[in-house]
């Protein structure tokens, strides 16, 4: 296969995921969206928990197509590109979880004091786990990254049971970031103060980019999509056995959860390889091809969008609860309302990727 055919599944997954995505992260709340579209309470899996670990697959996927570029280059070079990106990805992070840094209260702006930053959140996680793997791949043998998938698993999954309960208020994960970083510094969204990306969960985040770029690199190299079916499989049935050891739990992102997730993803790029790259398929893959090309800019503008909506104030209310209960609510009612507002902006981000790709405008950090 061609490079540009061989990428067609992996910007087709991509954007599949980064859609999915800014559907479930329009959710008003719990009794206004559809259960599918939101995350398990604690223990469990819904569609919307899959959503992340497809990201970093897909992150590990296209590892398989820009490290080869790497070889060319000397180790201060490679040290300085991966740390590069990696520190971008992480402030970037920081920007999204913390936009607009402030609220209206009162009429007047109140601006969020530094020691209420967040400094943990999604674009974080996938900045650590990307260097993490970019490291481990360029510079270790094959066989030393299969023990460090094992190590990583393992430690965590120890951790979590000997450093604590699996509760929301007494696991490991809870307790090693309110150590380092406090607990104004973490997410409260959960009723306490709870990092859904912590850093303990980094270490089972960190197998999900490394089993994407498996599966990216083996259909690189022409292998048969029989071995990613097999592997997903295999995948699905280890997670399966480790569930009776610890639940799947994505909020702690425990080792049947990243199995399940990576089972999952091998059996879905399997398939929309079979169909994209080999038989050519083609029909409705263009908004996914766009939104795949341009994730991370569509991602932080959706992002970006979201947190205005909810800071803004139309009627004395959130500009976003008003759109939704004026323009969306009044004729849809509630729960098809709040999807139709979802796909709302889901139209919009895919409009303006198409039109940047129309015009080749990618960009890269």
């Amino acid at each position: 296969m061609t490079e540009a055919r061989r990428s067609l599944a992996l910007d087709v997954f991509r954007g599949a995921t980064l859609a999915l995505m800014i559907v479930v992260n329009m959710s008003i709340s719990e009794t206004l969206s559809y259960g599918p579209l939101l995350h398990a309470p604690w223990h469990g899996l819904t569609l919307t928990d899959l959503v992340f670990p497809s990201f970093l697959f897909a992150v590990g996927n296209a590892l398989a197509l820009t490290l080869p570029g790497y070889r060319s280059l000397g180790t201060e070079a490679v040290l300085a590109r991966i740390a590069r990106r990696g520190v971008l990805l992480f402030l970037l992070g920081v920007f999204v979880s913390n936009f607009p840094f402030g609220t209206l209260a009162g009429g007047g702006w109140t601006w969020l004091p530094t020691e209420k930053l967040r400094i943990l959140g999604v674009l974080q996680r996938i900045a650590l786990c990307w260097a993490g793997a970019a490291l481990l791949l360029h510079f270790c043998r094959p066989r030393t990254v299969v023990v460090g998938v094992a190590a990583c698993l393992l430690a965590h999954g120890f951790a979590l049971q000997f450093g604590g309960d699996l509760s929301l208020a007494g696991n490991a994960a809870r307790r090693l970031d309110l150590w380092l970083l406090g607990a104004t510094h973490l997410y409260g969204g959960e009723g306490l103060p709870y990092e859904p990306e912590g850093l303990l969960g980094t270490l089972p985040s960190l197998v999900n980019v490394l089993a994407g770029y498996a599966a990216g690199e083996w259909l690189r190299r022409g292998g048969r999509l029989g071995s990613l079916l097999a592997a997903g499989a295999l995948a699905l049935a280890a997670a399966l056995l480790w569930a009776g050891w610890q639940p799947v739990n994505k909020k702690l992102w425990t080792g049947s959860y990243a199995l399940l997730c990576i089972g999952v993803d091998l059996l879905l790029l399997a398939a929309l390889s079979e169909l994209l790259d080999r038989r050519g398929w083609r029909f409705g893959t263009a908004p996914f091809v766009a939104l795949g090309r341009n994730t991370l800019f569509i991602y932080l503008l959706a992002e970006v969008v979201m947190a205005l909506l909810w800071t803004l104030r139309l009627g004395g209310q959130p500009a976003f609860e008003w759109i939704f209960a004026h323009v969306f609510q009044s004729w849809a009612g509630s729960k098809p309302g709040s999807l139709a507002f979802a796909l709302a902006l889901l139209a919009c981000c895919t409009a303006l990727a198409l039109w940047m790709q129309q015009r080749r405008w990618f960009v890269r950090v």
